[in-house]
């Protein structure tokens, strides 16, 4: 039985026209190889050219159906007026009709990998999908009208993200924005007064938003300075002063509570509210050696003063971060622009300090590195797998030589969509090098066949072409067609393949007529110079 009946190969007639007019096309350019040639070059200039417009990020701007806030408050600020001010946040981000719910976070405990303050708070916005959204508006713009809203609050910074892309920050770099601007030093003062020229002189950069510097200093406490003259007068030391503080502020277990078999600890120490009073704590009396009770008012100074939040290290050293958010601009450029007006202050850093750069610009600086090496060896590798397959080093080099041409739809096409070069884009140049490859490799190595079967150049190249257009076309076609559902994908991740799609796509189309047009003609100019005598032995 014939399931697939066997019927001579037909071309659909737009094909046939298609077919016929690249023939035309192809014969022209080899009777004119160094106009083609120059056209080619032409494209692949103006490719470059644009390159540097097209400016430079991490990984495309994700849209996770959610917002993140990280509210800070002063660093004296209570959990109890944490809880109250979260709560007003919450009510009032209710109100937006875009918002399904609101979650609110505050602190962190210390053992985790990035501790936070009673002072700090993580509020998660989960947003409806966008089909239900009725106010007509962008994320972006419902973002503007939250910072609107929740800028009315006083005492509160904020600074917007999302949620996993928040968490991704902090974990990779230490920071929860797109920069983060660390300056080291064994200073404190020294380097909150640096993050503060900082600071001023990244305010009026194009694109800065949520700019803010890392609290330092700022948390009230007592502070207890120990006078040694008195001390001397009643034979007492530090060590005793501190063991009058540790008993009446921090506590000390003076017995044990049996309860069958559980043991419990019984603690004694101050009321909270007589910790907090100067006048009871300078009233604690301390035994001297001679049997005497002294007032700790009387030999030591009591005061409230104000000292640092919190004191940040990374190798080795004290740090304090200037942080940043990225919007409506490319991170490239930006932290560009950042490091030309830090540049002055950066040469003038007192010696032992120095300024680094960190955040989402951190992993784009590691994932370029990491491309610029790897790429290098994975074309050397092509080159002698190519080497091995066409059998000689000067179709090798040619067919990689068309890999530049291949580039050209790619750049043009993210610049059309607007896009910038991101690691989903060097992705999809990848792609397109594979592509180019392929495509090169088939139609050389078809080149060879039929040098092999006798035909001249001119020959070889015209019935070579003619023969693998389809092939080629419908490889084209294949991965074009296969990419569309990407470039026009709204749900969860299609930030991010749209960037690949765009490049993948530009790129077949550019890549598909230089290797049926500039390669044969490449190919064919090459070829005519090899000595009869070379060639044959290569047969």
């Amino acid at each position: 039985m014939t399931v697939l009946a066997q019927r001579q190969e037909r071309e659909l007639g737009f094909v046939r026209a298609f077919h016929a007019a690249y023939l035309r096309l192809l014969r022209g350019a080899m009777a004119r190889p160094r106009l083609t040639v120059a056209l080619a070059l032409a494209f692949l200039a103006a490719s470059l050219a644009v390159v540097p417009r097209l400016g430079t990020e991490f990984i495309p701007n994700l849209d996770e159906g959610a917002i993140a806030i990280n509210v800070v408050r002063l660093p004296n600020a209570s959990l109890e007026g944490s809880v109250e001010v979260s709560r007003l946040i919450e009510e009032r981000v209710r109100r937006f009709s875009e918002v399904s719910t609101v979650v609110s976070k505050t602190g962190r405990a210390e053992i985790s990998e990035d501790p936070m303050g009673p002072e700090q708070t993580d509020v998660m916005i989960m947003l409806k999908p966008r089909s239900q959204w009725s106010s007509g508006r962008r994320k972006e713009e419902l973002v503007a009208a939250l910072e609107r809203e929740l800028g009315a609050i006083p005492g509160l910074r904020l600074a917007f993200s999302q949620p996993i892309a928040l968490r991704v920050n902090e974990l990779v770099s230490g920071v929860k924005s797109d920069l983060a601007v660390k300056i080291f030093g064994p200073d404190l003062a020294v380097l909150k007064r640096l993050a503060d020229q900082a600071a001023e002189r990244m305010r009026g950069v194009e694109g800065a938003v949520d700019l803010k510097v890392e609290q330092v200093a700022g948390l009230a406490g007592i502070v207890v300075t120990p006078d040694r003259e008195p001390m001397a007068r009643w034979g007492l030391n530090a060590a005793d002063v501190n063991d009058m503080l540790e008993l009446g502020v921090a506590g000390r277990a003076v017995t044990t509570m049996v309860e069958g078999q559980r043991r419990t600890a019984v603690l004694a120490r101050l009321s909270e509210e007589a910790r907090d009073n100067l006048a009871v704590l300078g009233g604690l009396l301390i035994s001297t050696p001679g049997g005497q009770r002294v007032p700790l008012a009387q030999v030591a100074a009591i005061s409230v003063d104000e000292g640092p939040s919190q004191i940040s290290r990374e190798q080795g050293m004290r740090r304090v971060v200037v942080e940043v958010n990225v919007r409506g601009r490319d991170l490239g450029r930006f932290v560009s622009e950042v490091q030309q007006r830090l540049g002055p202050l950066a040469q003038e850093l007192p010696q032992g300090y120095w300024i680094e750069y960190g955040g989402q610009f951190e992993n784009q600086q590691r994932a370029m590195r990491q491309l610029a090496i790897v790429v290098p060896v994975v074309l050397t590798l092509v080159v002698l797998l190519l080497v091995s397959v066409l059998g000689t080093w000067r179709n090798a080099v040619l067919v990689v030589l068309n890999l530049p041409f291949a580039l050209v739809g790619g750049v043009l096409a993210a610049a059309a969509f607007g896009m910038h070069l991101s690691v989903s884009a060097a992705v999809a140049f990848i792609v397109l090098l594979g592509v180019a490859v392929q495509n090169g490799v088939v139609l050389v190595a078809f080149f060879r066949q039929l040098r092999e079967r006798g035909r001249d150049v001119a020959t070889a190249v015209v019935e070579g072409c003619d023969a693998r257009f389809r092939p080629l076309l419908m490889t084209a076609l294949t991965s074009f067609i296969g990419h569309l559902p990407m470039l026009f994908a709204t749900g969860s991740g299609a930030d991010i393949q749209k960037p690949l799609a765009v490049v993948v796509m530009g790129g077949i189309v550019t890549s598909t007529l230089l290797t049926l047009i500039v390669l044969p003609v490449l190919w064919g100019r090459l070829e005519r110079r090899v000595p009869s005598a070379e060639h044959a032995r290569t047969v």
